[in-house]
């Protein structure tokens, strides 16, 4: 079971701490510019999205030895214009650097995004979620 807790900075700036103790500020600056000073409380999710998955497909590819040497995440989203703003889709784009298995990788994605990223499958009921992949050999 995870705990964080938020601490109010001033008018809308925010410092989170996680489970663990790390820290991350959230917000935007307290003039009335808008200025994000903080990470947007909606790109949280997005955030928890791309690590959620993307700690899972590394741990499953390093079990099977598949040689990758860089990787990276890229989460888009649409929101409805109006409060509150709710999430309509989310779509991720896996990108792996090396001679991986196509097929591997597949499996990896399908099985964070349908087993294991509670993050992902806690969405899944309300947000239609979809994913492609990318692999660049050197």
């Amino acid at each position: 079971m995870g705990t964080i807790t938020l601490r109010w900075i001033e008018k809308y700036l925010m410092m989170l701490n996680d489970s663990n103790g790390h820290s991350i500020v959230v917000g935007r600056s307290p003039d009335e510019q808008f200025e994000w000073l903080g990470v947007k409380p909606s790109d949280l999710l997005l955030m928890a999205v791309a690590s959620c998955s993307a700690y899972d497909v590394v741990q499953i590819l390093t079990k099977q030895r598949e040689p990758f040497t860089d990787f990276k995440v890229i989460v888009q989203s649409e929101q409805m214009p109006e409060p509150p703003y709710t999430f309509t889709r989310i779509h991720s784009k896996y990108i792996l650097y090396g001679a991986i298995n196509p097929e591997k990788l597949e499996r990896a994605i399908q099985l964070s995004e349908e087993i294991y990223c509670s993050v992902i499958n806690t969405l899944k009921p309300g947000v239609p979620i979809s994913s492609e992949y990318e692999i660049i050999e050197p």
